[in-house]
């Protein structure tokens, strides 16, 4: 079964875009990135791309 993220479909929030933008810049993983704030991995590589940001491949 597929796993269920808390912020499913909602827009993202400024917060939530800063957060994104710093944790990129602190070369987390795009799972830890996720998880950190409770949106699929997809989710944060889309955004991620349209900031421009480059997202660390796992170790």
């Amino acid at each position: 079964m597929k796993e269920r993220f808390e912020r499913h479909r909602q827009p993202w929030t400024p917060s939530e875009i800063a957060k994104l933008h710093q944790l990129a810049g602190k070369a987390w993983s795009l799972r830890d990135i996720a998880t950190a704030l409770k949106r699929s991995e997809e989710s944060v590589k889309i955004r991620a791309k349209l900031d421009k940001l480059t997202i660390a491949s796992k170790h």
